[in-house]
């Protein structure tokens, strides 16, 4: 059983990333996850986070255990380049790439445990307007009828007046 999941658009150079995926590639998800906590890299926390996506995945979706799970493959791929200038001397200018990159994590299972469907959710039917505009109605004749009540009770009882004893 296959579990994917993907980070799109990191504002991180793939080269940088891809120092990162090198140490985790082909390992257990929990060994992964304590090799990226003491990694000095900002690429670490990103791919830590989209390890843990994939866990989240595989144990919600397909009712996999985590202790279960190894990395298969991830990779870095690059994504949108933004291109920025600089002025330099002389009025020329020289162009900036700001790169990006897409990572996708493949986990694979190390014993194979026949899992091979979803989970299915049921949907709840859909609620009718008409059926809710009734059940309103119905609400606003109950209030109505519980303030007229009120009403009547309040002008029935005397207000009671309390003075105070100046001395």
């Amino acid at each position: 059983m296959e579990v994917k999941a993907s980070l799109k658009h990191l504002r991180m150079a793939p080269q940088k990333v891809r120092l990162i995926l090198d140490i985790v590639r082909k390992m257990p998800v929990e060994k992964a996850l304590d090799q990226l906590r003491f990694q000095n890299k900002l690429a670490a926390k990103a791919v830590a986070k989209l390890i843990d996506s994939a866990i989240a995945n595989a144990v919600n979706t397909y009712s996999l255990e985590k202790n279960n799970l190894y990395i298969k493959a991830i990779t870095a791929d690059e994504g949108v380049m933004l291109k920025r200038f600089m002025p330099r001397a002389h009025g020329r200018a020289t162009s900036i790439r700001k790169r990006g990159c897409h990572i996708a994590v493949v986990l694979g299972e190390i014993k194979d445990s026949g899992q091979k469907e979803k989970k299915t959710v049921k949907a709840a039917e859909p609620v009718k307007l008409e059926k809710l505009v009734k059940e309103g109605e119905k609400t606003s004749v109950k209030a109505a009828a519980q303030a007229d009540k009120a009403k009547k009770t309040a002008a029935i009882a005397k207000p009671k007046i309390f003075r105070r004893k100046s001395g």
